[in-house]
């Protein structure tokens, strides 16, 4: 079972979301401990399309990636935690596609490292992060980050493992006739979305918790077609820094970095975040937010769509993309949306609209209650 959802998965990925070419040099990197089976079959899928395989199971980027990132957080130095691994630079110069596998064996290996460590060293690998970012809106670099299902993250989504197996094959389309044409059939289908958006640029989201609007004047929607995230279902762009004004109280729960926060409310005024507070873990999101200048400013704005992905499993990856759902993120905007936000973080946190959320542009419904409106 694992060996043959691996070998599927694994086609998909370097067939449609990053095709490798003959002579590419591709980097993977994830735990071998817990997503050995898609790793695996990665660097095999690799060989087969004639590229370079290069592993990289130890790279000090996130939890998600190694089990060592937990000891580097607790036990580094300052002058540790400000060392930037210079073999990461190298690969991230060096290769033309990366696949960032997300397999934590523990999601809640960060919850007792004291916040102000992880910023620090946030703010050392920032590099890796832009680098990455800007070869890709170069189109020198292709990436994805894709989940492999774990007995945490089973356990995080509050699943049994063959339960949520099944939920991330789902979610996948590989549960589909044929998964590639699945994954055209949606790009295309986020196409019309994006094209009927092309030309417009005021936008009023309503409904239960929110009351907000901005303008992305001259900036495009991205259609996220399966390429950079796997799974993927999302439309975004990037809102005017200076335009996002009203307030929201998000109803889904937010995991960033080991930390779960929860009842976050934010109330924008001419772009930045001038009131943030949470139920839980408040004292977390205010050391992230405030990390930078940028941090309190939104980057992204985005309404899910993998109908695919049917609940809350407490990983953004998947709880992003749940239909019906928009997501906004503070921090980082994307160039590919022409956003000039820059800041070390990037946080998504996910509202449901599916209660009669309305989502308005230009005067005209385009989204209500978890359904687009328009043709």
């Amino acid at each position: 079972m694992m060996e043959h959802f691996a070998s599927e998965l694994a086609h998909i990925l370097t067939a449609y979301s990053s095709p490798v070419q003959p002579g590419e040099m591709v980097t993977i990197t994830g735990n071998v401990e817990t997503a050995g089976p898609l790793i695996e079959a990665l660097v095999s899928a690799v060989l087969a399309r004639g590229g370079f395989p290069n592993v990289q199971s130890a790279a000090p980027i996130s939890p998600d990636y190694t089990p060592y990132f937990e000891l580097l957080m607790r036990e580094a130095s300052e002058a540790q935690l400000d060392h930037l691994d210079s073999t990461l630079m190298h690969w991230v110069n060096a290769s033309d596609a990366l696949f960032f596998v997300k397999a934590p064996a523990n999601t809640k290996a960060l919850s007792s490292v004291d916040p102000s460590r992880l910023a620090r060293y946030r703010r050392t690998i920032q590099p890796f992060g832009e680098t990455y970012l800007d070869r890709y809106a170069q189109g020198d670099l292709r990436w994805t980050v894709c989940a492999w299902p774990t007995q945490a993250l089973a356990q995080t989504a509050e699943m049994g493992l063959r339960g949520y197996r099944e939920f991330v094959y789902a979610a996948c389309g590989l549960d589909q006739p044929d998964p590639v044409a699945y994954w055209e059939g949606f790009r295309a289908m986020q196409d019309r979305l994006v094209e009927w958006l092309k030309g417009k640029s005021h936008v009023e989201v309503r409904g239960p918790g929110i009351d907000l609007s901005f303008e992305y004047d001259g900036r495009p929607w991205i259609n996220c077609d399966g390429r950079l995230n796997f799974p993927d279902g999302e439309i975004f762009t990037s809102p005017v820094e200076d335009s996002v004004n009203g307030a929201v109280a998000f109803n889904y729960p937010s995991v960033y970095q080991g930390y779960e926060v929860d009842g976050v409310r934010l109330r924008f005024e001419n772009g930045r975040a001038v009131e943030a507070t949470a139920a839980k873990n408040e004292p977390f999101l205010l050391s992230q937010i405030d990390l930078d200048a940028g941090g309190r400013v939104l980057g992204e704005f985005a309404v899910g769509t993998n109908r695919g992905v049917t609940r809350f499993t407490r990983n953004t990856l998947f709880d992003e993309k749940i239909g019906g759902t928009i997501h906004m993120a503070l921090g980082r905007s994307y160039a590919e949306s022409h956003g000039k936000n820059e800041s070390a973080i990037h946080w998504d946190m996910i509202h449901g609209l599916q209660d009669g959320g309305e989502i308005w542009v230009e005067g005209e419904l385009f989204y209500r209650a978890g359904e687009f409106m328009v043709k």
